[in-house]
């Protein structure tokens, strides 16, 4: 014989069991966000599901380079022309001294030089200052082109023969100072002898070699020695059957670290 308790005892378990399915569900409903019923059957589907990881994205170096220079050396990257549309650059310690957006690439062989010996600005040409006091740019455009050329493209002036100019510009580098060299176009044909003496001296191995539009860049250091892990100087000349634009072979770089304080 069944105890007579147990019917009351079966209702209050079934009003508590309500009670606590009802409560259950209010708290499920307070703590899921809304959202479309498939983004919550996504998310339920994809617990068990490996995380995918994302990389973060590159953060941009000096002069874009790949990998940070140390904090103790100028991070420089040399550019030459390529073709018509592609301007020579020169950057130092992520400041562009020379490049299209500065207006002031000529046709011929474009120097950049630095001074990292003297606290003191740029005179003013129009060339940026380094955030870095202790360096002074002094850019210039010299070579087969007039400086004052306003645009390669549209240039129809006949060349003009700028050795001496740059042969002058060239010597006035004052002791602890960097010379950044780069072509666009042609820096070959009216180049003279005195102007190739003079990059030869700073340690040109190919001047002598340039031949009609040849790319060239050249880094050079006056008054000491740049370490001899870098490479100073990278050519590349104009072959009809090999060039990469009509008429100009392909653009040539270097880049790399200079240690800041000169040996």
């Amino acid at each position: 014989m069944r105890p007579l308790a147990s019917g009351p005892l079966k209702v209050v378990f079934l009003v508590l069991a309500s009670l606590c399915a009802w409560y259950s569900g209010y708290l499920l409903a307070e703590l899921i966000p809304d959202a479309p019923l498939s983004s919550a059957a996504y998310s339920i589907h994809s617990i068990g599901e490996r995380p995918v990881l994302k990389a973060p994205v590159p953060k941009r170096q000096k002069c874009d380079h790949w990998t940070p220079c140390p904090s103790d050396t100028y991070a420089y990257r040399l550019l030459s022309g390529g073709g018509i549309n592609k301007y020579a650059k020169i950057c130092f310690e992520d400041n562009l001294l020379m490049g299209e957006k500065l207006g002031n690439v000529a046709r011929g062989i474009n120097i950049a030089i630095v001074n990292c010996k003297v606290e003191q600005r740029a005179e003013p040409q129009g060339f940026r200052v380094d955030t870095d006091r202790r360096c002074r740019r002094k850019p210039s455009t010299q070579g087969r082109a007039s400086v004052n050329s306003k645009d390669p493209k549209t240039d129809l002036h006949p060349p003009i023969d700028n050795s001496g100019p740059m042969t002058k510009f060239i010597q006035s580098a004052p002791p602890k100072s960097l010379l950044f060299m780069v072509t666009y176009d042609d820096g070959s044909t009216r180049l003279n002898n005195d102007a190739k003496n003079a990059i030869e001296k700073l340690g040109s191995k190919e001047i002598r070699n340039m031949k009609f539009r040849s790319s060239w860049v050249f880094l050079a250091a006056e008054g000491f020695e740049l370490p001899s892990e870098i490479q100073r100087e990278k050519i590349n000349h104009s072959d009809t059957k090999n060039n990469r634009y009509s008429g100009w072979p392909a653009e040539i770089q270097i880049e790399g670290c200079i240690p800041k304080e000169p040996s």
